[in-house]
């Protein structure tokens, strides 16, 4: 290489690596765990390299600033429960999701709802179950992971597993075969095969339904025998994965907590006894605030303006069990039930049905990241992965800011920048 050429060369690189220092300069920075004032966050390729006062960085010169005035920064938000192959049951019901839309039509959604919940400061999130799409949310997690569309970083369950009979669509005749919205097994061999055939297919976690309806108009009742939930628990742990259980019964509960499932999603009927069980256990519990009250408007509840339905009053019932027992609740609203990018719903009443602000924002960064197994997550820390967002105003103040995002860096590029 000729001098001069070898001066350009290094020129280059130089001003490379100076474009990839970046300075992020907030009116203040929630680190994942407690907020701060007058703290700056430093980051260096996809990494960060400093959180802390401005005046405790060297070299602050050789980075470029940006300016986020007004602004609180924080850890990208993690969702626990989504499901982007759905979209709101206002539009289509969840039968003719399932029966009349295609993968294909389906992943195309997908590919819209990645971006809407990037966009909206998901930089990472627990997808449970293609309901009744195959692997397609395992290939949408691919293209994601490629490059090839903008979206969150995830966890996919694949198709998730019933008991025979016991889920939907229903309502045909026994001579009509339906594609159902998981795959049914029934004894514990036939547990075990589906577990090891839904990971080898790239499911990155188990998901059960450890209660349902057997009929329309009833009530959940258990689906899986203790063995059975034991056996699936054993075959994923032994893998390297883990088990989520779908439960909304006390007795649903109990199986899929002594089986050893990770967490429980819903829990509607949960009881203190129940969630101090879990919290002995060490399970986490997803509530889905989000999409029991929509499911409610569908139905037509008016918000404000009538009395809470049932379904409601009990969840804020358990929501409020849920707190007094110390167990971990994680962030999740069951997001395809209502609009992709909509996720601070769950946030806003989480605080509304009783939590404080701080802790639902840390629920949504540090305790999902801890919970769900995002590692390097979470936290604004030396080391950790630059995954980055800004909201206008305080969120510790006003939950409700969470839904102004306008700054989103996922792996240390930008994805969104609105001043």
């Amino acid at each position: 290489m000729q001098p001069k050429h070898l001066i350009l060369f290094i020129l280059v690189l130089s001003f490379n690596s100076i474009q990839s220092q970046t300075l992020l300069i907030p009116e203040r920075v929630f680190d994942g765990i407690a907020m701060h004032e007058d703290w700056v966050v430093a980051v260096e390729e996809n990494r960060i390299t400093y959180t802390g006062p401005i005046n405790g960085l060297k070299q602050v010169n050789s980075y470029v600033k940006q300016e986020l005035k007004g602004m609180t920064l924080m850890p990208g938000i993690i969702e626990g429960h989504s499901h982007l192959l759905l979209h709101p049951y206002n539009e289509t019901e969840w039968n003719d999701q399932v029966l009349k839309e295609s993968p294909t039509e389906r992943a195309v959604r997908g590919v819209v709802h990645a971006k809407k919940s990037l966009m909206a400061g998901v930089t990472a999130m627990r997808d449970l179950g293609s309901e009744g799409a195959g692997y397609t949310d395992v290939y949408l997690k691919k293209t994601i992971d490629d490059g090839i569309i903008p979206g969150p970083r995830t966890l996919m369950a694949g198709p998730a597993i019933v008991a025979t009979g016991a889920y939907g669509p229903k309502g045909f005749h026994d001579g009509v075969t339906v594609p159902l919205g998981a795959m049914p097994v029934t004894g514990t061999d036939e547990a075990i095969r589906e577990v090891r055939t839904q990971m080898g297919n790239g499911a990155n976690l188990i998901k059960i339904y450890a209660d349902y309806r057997w009929g329309a108009g009833e009530p959940s009742q258990p689906t899986f025998l203790q063995e059975e939930i034991n056996a699936m628990v054993a075959a994923a742990n032994t893998a390297g994965r883990y088990v989520v259980a779908h439960a909304s019964t006390p007795e649903g509960m109990r199986r899929a907590i002594l089986g050893g499932v990770e967490t429980i999603e819903h829990g509607h009927e949960g009881s203190l006894e129940i969630f101090t069980l879990m919290k002995e256990r060490n399970v986490g519990y997803c509530p889905t605030l989000a999409a029991v009250e929509s499911i409610s408007q569908y139905q037509g509840w008016q918000k404000g303006k009538e009395p809470d339905p049932d379904r409601v009053a009990q969840k804020k019932k358990s929501f409020k069990l849920a707190l007094e027992s110390g167990v971990d609740i994680v962030f999740g609203g069951d997001v395809g039930v209502f609009t992709h990018g909509e996720n601070y719903r769950e946030l806003e009443l989480m605080v509304e049905y009783g939590m404080e602000a701080i802790k639902a924002l840390q629920s949504a960064t540090s305790l999902n990241a801890r919970v769900l197994h995002f590692d390097e997550l979470g936290i604004l820390k030396e080391g950790y992965l630059a995954d980055i967002i800004a909201v206008e105003g305080n969120p510790a103040e006003n939950i409700s800011t969470m839904k102004n995002v306008k700054f989103v860096m996922k792996d240390g590029i930008v994805y969104k920048n609105e001043q």
